[in-house]
This record gives structure tokens, C-alpha cells and sequence, in this order.
């Protein structure tokens, strides 16, 4: 059984992110809290890496996983051009529940699947995710769940369902505290497409609701943000970006 290290105990905090660090080094799986959901995590840039996550999941590679990121400087180094709308979104929004989906720099070294050329990016906020980014970098994180099961809210409900899968579960209490739980409402990241945006052929599109309300991305960038129900010309193009960017 894959240890799971509890964080609010320092000497298991220390341990776990010691060996949470050494594992994701080495290519193996880590189950870490995000401000939503857990996530189970793998080096971007390793392939097999990321192919071992999506086959803890039973995911195909049509389903990329999203990348974590540490900072909102990353943004710019992984994405091939960021719309001042999305600037905008990022300093109001990040760290926190908001996935964007943008174009990825074309010098990347990495395959996380069938991404388009797109790339689904956050920054979390959660104190253990972003010690963790801090010192390996971007990393390749899905929710840590079974396809087709409910996200994980604890390191418990993650292991029962990925086991030994994953080397190291980092506990870090329940996870989505920090926002309302409303019944029927999705407890993971809100996802917005800005590659119509960022083309300048459209604009910004929500993927997913989820913990940032339409409202509140509207409040920011205004008419930048497509009603749900307009601009059916580019619901193809959203559908294949969905692909891209998965649930945490």
C-alpha cells in the first residue's frame, strides 16, 4: 500500500514532500490537494510520465491532462500568446479555481496527449501544491480519480481509487474548502477556451462551470467573455479544446 503522509504533522510533511519530490523525479505518480479537488500529478516533460497518469486514471490520450503551474510568469512561458483579457483574468483569479486553455509555445519539449497544440493551465491555491511546483516546475495534473468517478475531496478517497498506482499520497485535509459547495455544481476548476481570443478570431468561451461563476469572469473582461448560449461558429472548435483540459 502507498503511503499517504499527513501534512498538518511536520515531521510527516517533511518526509512526504521529500519523497513526493524524489518520486515525480523519477517519473512515478504523486496524489497532491489542490484548492478544489486532489490531483495526481507527473512531470510535464517526462512522457512516460504523463502516459502513467492517464493509465492510472483509464483515460485515453485524447483526454490530455492540464498543467499546474507555480507562478503567473509560467503563463507566458508555456503559452504562445496571452491575450491581455487573460493577463486580466490571471491577476484577479490566480492562485485559484481557473483553468485557461490557451495556444502552447511551439518550442515546447512535451507530449501530454492530443492537445490540438493547445495547453489547459492554473496556478492552485494550496499551500502544499505550490511548495511542490516551486521546486519541480510545471507539472501534469488531473483530478485523482477513476474516469468516470467523482473527484477525490481527500488523499483517502484518491487512494482507495488509485492505490499502487501512485508512490506517495500527500494529505493535506479536504480538499475545496475554500469555496461554497452548492449541490449539482461542479466542485473543480472553471475551464475558459482563449484560443479563439488569443487568434483574435473570437472570444473567450467557458468550457466548464465550476468554482468561478460566469458572473464573476464577466466582472473582469466584460463582453470579452461569450454569453453560453452565442457564437455557435466556434462550439466545434470549444468541443475539441474540452479534450484538452481535464477535471482539476
Amino acid at each position: 500500500m502507498a503511503p499517504i503522509y499527513d501534512c498538518s504533522v511536520d515531521s510527516e510533511l517533511l518526509t512526504g514532500m521529500r519523497l513526493a519530490r524524489g518520486a515525480i523525479g523519477r517519473g512515478e505518480l504523486v496524489v497532491i490537494p489542490t484548492d478544489t479537488v486532489y490531483g495526481v500529478a507527473a512531470d510535464a516533460f517526462s512522457p512516460a510520465a504523463v502516459q502513467r497518469l492517464l493509465d492510472a486514471k483509464g483515460r485515453g490520450r485524447q483526454s490530455p491532462p492540464p498543467v499546474l503551474v507555480p507562478g503567473i510568469p509560467t503563463l507566458a512561458a508555456l503559452a504562445e500568446h496571452v491575450p491581455a483579457e487573460v493577463d486580466a483574468l490571471v491577476q484577479e483569479f490566480w492562485p485559484g479555481g481557473l483553468t485557461i486553455v490557451l495556444p502552447a509555445a511551439p518550442s515546447l519539449v512535451w507530449d501530454l496527449g492530443e492537445t490540438k497544440g493547445t495547453v489547459a493551465l492554473r496556478m492552485p491555491q494550496d499551500r502544499i501544491a505550490l511548495e511542490i511546483l516551486s521546486e519541480t516546475g510545471p507539472l501534469a495534473v488531473s483530478s485523482a480519480n477513476l474516469t468516470g468517478r467523482p473527484a477525490a475531496r481527500t488523499a483517502a478517497e484518491a487512494e482507495a481509487m488509485l492505490g499502487e498506482s501512485v508512490s506517495v499520497y500527500l494529505d493535506g485535509g479536504e480538499a475545496g474548502t475554500a469555496y461554497e459547495r452548492v449541490e449539482g455544481k461542479d466542485s473543480s476548476s472553471t475551464i475558459v477556451d482563449a484560443t479563439a481570443l488569443a487568434a483574435g478570431a473570437g472570444k473567450l468561451r467557458i468550457l466548464r462551470h465550476g468554482v468561478i461563476t460566469a458572473e464573476q469572469l464577466r466582472a473582469v473582461v466584460g463582453d470579452a467573455l461569450a454569453d453560453d448560449d452565442g457564437e455557435q461558429a466556434a462550439a466545434d472548435d470549444a468541443e475539441a479544446v474540452a479534450d484538452t483540459a481535464a477535471d482539476t
